[in-house]
């Protein structure tokens, strides 16, 4: 191998993404995550549901998977003699958020400057 194209070589793991966590990845949990990291206070269970276009059991289940990781916190009580469940981002589901929403960011940052570089004519070649 060339020296030039050692140098150019990506450190190991460069795309491996660690900070996109499998908990947080799945679809449902992003919205529910995302639904609550835009409530400070928290969310009852019922808007929560129509706001991610899920189920109860659905939401349930996911709820329950966030909440066992530390990520959501659910209170259960009453309002006006109804049960009512508020659902929150525990502070440390808040900065776990932010975070892989800042790997998200750079797994979008490489996905662009790798269009870019594509878009471009290759650098010694004529474009006419």
């Amino acid at each position: 191998m060339s020296r030039r194209r050692k140098d150019r070589a990506p450190e190991p793991g460069r795309f491996a993404y660690e900070g996109l966590e499998r908990v947080i990845h799945e679809k449902a949990r992003l919205g529910i995550l995302t639904s609550l990291a835009t409530h400070e206070t928290g969310l009852p269970f019922n808007d929560l549901k129509e706001l991610c276009s899920l189920t109860d059991g659905n939401l349930s289940r996911h709820l329950q998977i966030l909440s066992e990781a530390g990520l959501v916190d659910i209170r259960k009580g009453s309002k006006d003699n109804r049960p009512r469940t508020i659902c929150r981002l525990t502070s440390a589901g808040r900065r776990r958020f932010v975070e892989y929403v800042a790997e998200l960011e750079r797994v979008v940052g490489d996905a662009l400057s790798a269009r870019e570089r594509k878009a471009r004519p290759s650098e010694g070649y004529s474009t006419a």
